[in-house]
């Protein structure tokens, strides 16, 4: 093992002791220390650092600017360590990220989709129930879909109708009630679910139809092809639907709601906030603004 990819694994150990799960940040740190093991370089430099950032000219200068934040944090760090690391500066590589502007399903689309889940091959497996389970899921409590992917058994009480979400973003863990008549779709694909596995012990709800969790990207690529396959995804389109644009559209749909009932949306602001999981009731007045 190189020193690099020791201290890397330091690094990461501490942060996430911190609290920080550096999912996404933590496979990017071990491409750069594997890029920098094959050019035998044993200390950071900014020029390295760029070259690692930018290799993917095909994405977006967001992604660039994470990339190079991933091995700032990392080389601040190291240099505590290692006076010959250089700290890349972070003008270098500046970018604003600006949130993308949701796309907001009709009834008729969701169906659509929905449809097509259900059409998944094979016929008789249990893939097609649980793409159509889960975006159901998702299109009517507002989960975000790393939130419902990780769902496991335990969080799910269909005597009380209660999802729990633990340590989700921002690691807060929060309870979301549910209708009776999502209760009465999660009840029916734990059955199937049962029988898919056989006796076999998993402790996710959502699983494959070899009996294994489900993974975000998984998911995102099933769900392109769906929205794909009912015309969502075509050169006319200028938003690309995403399943994250579901907790979008529920709050929104939620505020309309109280809006017509006679009630004030921005005195229950809070309260969706709440059910939400957001840090404040700002990040919810955002879905507000974009809409």
């Amino acid at each position: 093992m190189s020193t690099l990819r020791k201290a890397m694994q330091d690094y990461l150990t501490m942060r996430r002791h911190l609290g920080f799960k550096l999912h996404e940040a933590g496979q990017r740190l071990e491409d750069f220390v594997s890029f920098m093991e094959r050019r035998r370089a044993s200390h950071i430099s900014t020029s390295l650092a760029l070259t690692w950032a930018q290799k993917s000219p095909s994405v977006q200068p967001v992604i660039w600017a994470q990339r190079f934040g991933v091995v700032r944090g990392f080389a601040r760090y190291l240099n505590a360590f290692d006076p010959h690391t250089e700290i890349p500066p972070a003008e270098l590589l500046p970018h604003r990220y600006h949130r993308r502007a949701p796309y907001l399903y009709t009834n008729e689309e969701t169906q659509q989709i929905l449809a097509g889940a259900l059409a998944l091959p094979p016929a008789s497996g249990l893939r097609r129930w649980t793409y159509f389970t889960l975006i159901g899921l998702l299109s009517v409590t507002g989960l975000r879909p790393g939130e419902a992917v990780n769902l496991e058994l335990e969080d799910v009480d269909l005597k009380e109708c209660v999802l729990t979400v633990r340590k989700s973003k921002f690691g807060k863990s929060r309870w979301v009630p549910i209708h009776s008549s999502t209760r009465d779709a999660l009840a029916d694909y734990l059955r199937r679910r049962e029988r898919c596995l056989a006796g076999r012990p998993e402790t996710h709800l959502f699983i494959t139809s070899q009996g294994k969790p489900l993974s975000g990207d998984m998911v995102s690529h099933t769900f392109t092809a769906l929205t794909r396959e009912i015309g969502l995804r075509n050169s006319s389109t200028k938003r690309a639907p995403r399943l994250i644009d579901y907790r979008h559209l529920f709050a929104v749909t939620t505020l309309a709601r109280l809006d017509r009932s006679g009630k004030d949306p921005e005195r229950w602001l809070p309260v969706l906030s709440t059910f939400l999981g957001h840090q404040s009731a700002s990040d919810t007045y955002w879905y507000v603004e974009q809409h």
